[in-house]
């Protein structure tokens, strides 16, 4: 039996298309991607939309005026969604660091950063992994943890996507609060080497005693979502032994792809999904 694997596009297909945009996701929709990983802020309205950087990122955005921001710009929390509204992030700056890394990008001029609402409902038959985007090292940058999880969660449940989102971070509070006041959400907990070796700061005070696995485990689970680069073979059959789904990321050259399915992984978040829906199950 050909086993299922799950493939979601990261940040819509950000190698492909303008990273966490409506066009982008819709692009890759199109392209026959059915399932997202995507990240999430807070801004000073408490709007919920659909951002990576906590503040608005040089390479991605250029003002209303249509001029590249001259540095990193001011954090998502600090401005209204309608301030928000009046910056461009449908293309890459030319000979930017970005630019070097998705030079196939394909431009949508007039793309904005779009609300996590607008986002579900432009979808409804896609699933998606929902990263709340918040930094416990640097806690002033993004909105308070809870506070921008409860926000999540009331919009997953005004847009009934319960179903069909993931909810994850490498800030393991966000997880515990979930499973608090949401249980019926599923949860992934990402890691990554920086967050393991602090894990003090980033998992709230727990200290693995034991492996990630056995941490991921320990907290519920059910899907462990780790740095593709930090995985062995051994690992990803330790988590099945305990239990776990294995999702890593962000997986973009087809011999990794090729490699981590013949470890048994379920599933791949990739920069280019289109590449992992044509290799062989």
């Amino acid at each position: 039996m050909t086993r299922t694997l799950d493939i979601q596009g990261h940040r819509g297909a950000r190698a492909l298309f303008p990273e966490n945009t409506l066009e982008g996701f819709k692009a890759a929709y199109a392209l026959g991607v059915t399932a997202f990983e995507l990240d999430v802020g807070l801004t000073a309205d408490a709007v919920v939309v659909v951002a990576h950087d906590p503040s608005l990122n040089p390479d991605l955005t250029r003002d209303a005026t249509g001029a590249w921001l001259r540095g990193v710009g001011p954090t998502i929390r600090s401005l209204t969604y309608a301030d928000l509204s009046t910056y461009d992030v449908g293309r890459i700056r030319p000979a930017s660091r970005t630019s070097l890394l998705f030079p196939d990008q394909t431009p949508h001029d007039g793309s904005r950063i779009p609300t996590l609402t607008a986002v579900l409902e432009a979808l409804p038959d896609a699933r998606f992994t929902i990263e709340v985007k918040t930094d416990p090292a640097r806690p002033g940058r993004t909105a308070p943890a809870d506070i921008l999880t409860d926000a999540t969660l009331a919009v997953i449940a005004a847009t009934g996507a319960a179903g069909r989102v993931i909810v994850e971070s490498f800030d393991w509070r966000v997880q515990r609060h979930v499973r608090q006041v949401r249980p019926d959400i599923t949860l992934a907990w990402l890691t990554r080497a920086e967050t393991v070796r602090n894990a003090a700061v980033w998992w709230d005070g727990t200290v693995p005693a034991g492996t990630v696995p056995e941490a991921v485990a320990a907290e519920g689970g059910p899907i462990w979502a780790p740095d593709h680069t930090d995985l062995t073979e051994a690992l990803v059959k330790e988590a099945h032994a305990l239990g776990l789904l294995v999702l890593p990321w962000t997986v973009n050259r087809p011999a990794d792809m090729r490699r981590l399915m013949d470890w048994g992984v379920d599933g791949l978040i990739s920069d280019r999904p289109d590449l992992a829906l044509r290799l062989p199950g």
